[in-house]
């Protein structure tokens, strides 16, 4: 499989990272389907004051995606 670009991973983070289409994007289904399913939840309840419970756990996850990303262009699944 080739090697995906770093650039279009770390657009595709800022722009769409809430719901993990970098993820898909390097080959990280499973997670981007996670992290897509949080965002959801988390901004679907924030009105409830308990979206931003999930919210926060994601926005941690996205900072170490940060870091994540040139391994994950370097190793696509």
């Amino acid at each position: 499989m080739p090697q995906r670009s770093y650039a279009l991973a770390y657009i595709l983070w800022f722009f769409f990272g809430q719901i993990g289409v970098h993820r898909f994007y390097t080959g990280r289904v499973g997670s981007g389907i996670i992290q897509l399913l949080i965002g959801l939840v988390g901004w679907a309840t924030t009105w409830l004051l308990i979206g931003w419970v999930p919210l926060a756990f994601l926005w941690l996850w996205l900072f170490l995606d940060i870091f994540l990303i040139p391994g994950m262009c370097r190793n696509p699944r």
